[in-house]
């Protein structure tokens, strides 16, 4: 849910219920370039190669440099699992795939 103060509601896989507002345009600048790179099957990327794949996705208006891109990225995974939009695959290291 986005409002008009530039904010989106933000939810978390490990926090049903809970919901914090973020930045909407870096949420979704990094919200599009995660999806563009996470492939649809199963098991995945690590979260290190989707951070590699999206960085030159990113805005550098609001990333510059990448600046806070893994902070986002994770806001992102989390917010996107709680969804149901990707899934991590099971064991170790966390894969993360779009349903």
């Amino acid at each position: 849910m986005t409002d008009s103060s530039g904010k989106i509601e933000v939810l978390s896989i490990t926090s049903p219920g809970y919901v914090t507002r973020l930045d909407r345009p870096k949420f979704e600048a990094m919200r599009d370039a995660m999806l563009e790179v996470l492939p649809s099957d199963a098991p995945g990327i690590t979260v290190a190669e989707t951070k590699k794949r999206l960085l030159p996705l990113l805005p550098d208006d609001l990333f510059p440099s990448g600046e806070k891109a893994g902070w986002w990225l994770k806001a992102v995974q989390l917010d996107q699992e709680a969804r149901g939009t990707i899934k991590r695959a099971p064991g170790s290291p966390v894969r993360l795939y779009k349903v």
